[in-house]
C-alpha cells in the first residue's frame, strides 16, 4: 500500500505542477481599443494665411519692370483706360468684388508692390515658375496660371491705375 501510495503521488505531483500556475500569453488580435502610439510625432504648425491675403510689398517680382513711381492722385483718364482692358481682357478670371478664378484685385496695392503686379499681368508665365509668391497663388487657386494676355506696358500701367480705384 505504502508503495502504491508512492507511486499515485509520483505521478500526480507532475501532473498537478503541469496544469496549475501557468499563465497564457495573450495573441495581438483584434481589438476595438485603439492603442496608444509610442511616439508622439510633432506636428509643424504651418501658416494659415492663403498666398492672396499675404503683404509682401517688397517682392519686385520677375520681369521687365523693375521700378515704378506712382503719384499721390490717380490719373481718372489712365484709370478709365485700364477698366476697360479689365474688363476686355481680365473679367473672365477675375472679379474686383470677390475671389474667382483668380484673386480679386481689389485692395492689392495694399498687399503688393506695383512693380510685382506689372510683372505679374506682362509676364505671367515665368512668374508662376520663378516667383515664390506667384507659385503659392497657383496652388491657392487649383493650378490656374493666369492667362498672358500680350499687353503692352502702356495698357499693364492703366490697368495698374485701375487697381488703384478699387478700394
Amino acid at each position: 500500500m505504502k508503495k502504491a501510495l508512492n507511486i499515485a503521488i509520483v505521478l500526480l505531483v507532475p501532473l498537478l505542477i503541469s496544469c496549475g500556475g501557468k499563465e497564457e500569453k495573450k495573441k495581438a488580435g483584434f481589438s476595438y481599443e485603439k492603442k496608444a502610439p509610442t511616439e508622439q510625432k510633432a506636428k509643424k504648425v504651418e501658416s494659415t494665411v492663403p498666398a492672396s491675403k499675404k503683404v509682401d510689398l517688397e517682392n519686385k517680382g520677375i520681369g521687365p519692370i523693375s521700378s515704378i513711381s506712382l503719384p499721390s492722385e490717380v490719373d481718372q483718364t489712365m484709370a478709365t483706360q485700364g477698366a476697360d482692358v479689365f474688363k476686355k481682357m481680365c473679367t473672365a478670371c477675375h472679379r474686383t468684388d470677390k475671389k474667382f478664378i483668380g484673386p480679386s484685385p481689389k485692395n492689392i496695392l495694399t498687399r503688393r508692390s506695383p512693380e510685382w503686379v506689372m510683372n505679374m499681368i506682362l509676364n505671367p508665365d515665368e512668374m508662376v515658375q520663378k516667383d515664390p509668391l506667384a507659385k503659392a497663388l497657383l496652388i491657392e487657386f487649383n493650378g490656374s496660371p493666369m492667362a498672358n494676355q500680350n499687353l503692352s506696358e502702356e495698357d499693364a500701367r492703366a490697368v495698374l491705375e485701375y487697381f488703384r480705384t478699387l478700394k
